[in-house]
């Protein structure tokens, strides 16, 4: 439990820089930056993987850089969803995607899959 309440926080952290650094990015309110972020997750976890084998042979023609606008679509979706988000256009679905993703990046870094900070200490005889 505690995993998905950090990781919830973690999205909402991207969600907070996407939208302070993006103009065409809008979302309104604490709650819905908790909205978002767990919906986020939950589209992530759930639609992502239907959609990707679907889109698979654009991501391979274009190398990969589908994905981006695949990413783009499931922040649209989130944002489609709830009221008190709003993202302008495809460029800044896929610049708020970005953030979110690398932000979540660096934070699973030191993050654990139980939602605990993980230092790996080596010592060298």
């Amino acid at each position: 439990m505690a995993g998905i309440i950090v990781r919830t926080l973690i999205g909402m952290l991207g969600l907070l820089l996407a939208s302070a650094l993006i103009s065409g990015l809008q979302i309104e309110g604490v709650g819905t930056f908790i909205l978002a972020a767990l919906l986020l997750g939950l589209v992530n976890a759930f639609v992502r993987p239907v959609a990707f084998p679907l889109t698979l042979p654009l991501t391979i023609i274009t190398l990969g850089l589908f994905l981006l606008v695949l990413n783009a679509a499931m922040f649209g979706l989130v944002a489609a969803i709830l009221d008190n988000f709003v993202a302008t256009g495809l460029g800044s679905a896929i610049l708020g995607a970005l953030i979110v993703s690398i932000t979540s990046m660096i934070a699973s870094w030191y993050i654990g899959p139980k939602g605990q900070i993980e230092i790996l200490v080596i010592r060298r005889d």
